[in-house]
């Protein structure tokens, strides 16, 4: 989570969405980012969440952020941001590793349900962000059927470009092509982090420019 929030680059005064907030640690990063300064609206679309969500956001001191309760799909289009993180919910295949893997048909089964749920917000979120707007999409999956697919329809449209992170870590570039599927060369831009590489989770991140 620290990455996606550490791409998107969070400045003093700006006014930031976190889509999909809780526990609150990207939130909370960023807030320190923007040095309590500007507007954080951590977004949390399960009420059960919310509490932790609130608790995290008082216990480290965050004083620039309130908490709204939307889906992602229904995000109120009346409000515009300049920068929004979009850390999706995803099937978690980057988070298992050895026994603790699940099934094959289970971990399918997530994903025909997430991907419909991923575009949904990526979605609404593209729809509130200002002309020049910058958008993190994020996961911590390795599934292209959740990053690279779900970006591309998006990117084949117009009206964006994805932008060079700019973080030194040892990453590998978005893919280009997935089974024989040509998909947008700008993916090559988005970043996907594995265990093996840094001994931490896997990971997907794209930072998207709206142009």
């Amino acid at each position: 989570e620290a990455l996606s929030a550490l791409a998107m680059r969070a400045s003093p005064l700006e006014k930031v969405l976190d889509m999909c907030a809780a526990p609150g640690s990207k939130t909370t990063f960023m807030a320190q980012m923007m040095e309590n300064t500007g507007l954080i609206v951590a977004n949390e679309p399960s009420h059960s969440r919310i509490t932790s969500l609130n608790a995290n956001l008082r216990r480290i001191g965050v004083a620039n952020t309130i908490i709204t309760c939307y889906s992602g799909q229904n995000f109120p289009k009346r409000m515009r941001f300049g920068k929004i993180l979009v850390d999706a919910p995803c099937s978690g295949e980057g988070t298992w590793r050895g026994p603790d893997a699940r099934p094959k048909e289970s971990v399918e089964n997530d994903r025909r349900r997430m991907t419909e749920r991923q575009s949904g917000i990526l979605a609404q979120a593209l729809d509130i962000l200002e002309e020049g707007g910058e958008l993190v999409y994020s996961t911590c999956t390795y599934a292209p059927e959740e990053n690279e697919l779900i970006l591309a329809p998006f990117l084949e449209r117009g009206g964006l470009e994805v932008l060079p992170l700019g973080l030194d870590l040892p990453t590998r570039e978005g893919l280009c092509e997935y089974k024989g599927i040509k998909l947008p060369e700008a993916l090559k831009n988005a970043a996907r982090l594995y265990p093996h590489y840094f001994d931490s989770e896997g990971f997907f991140v794209a930072r998207l420019a709206k142009i």
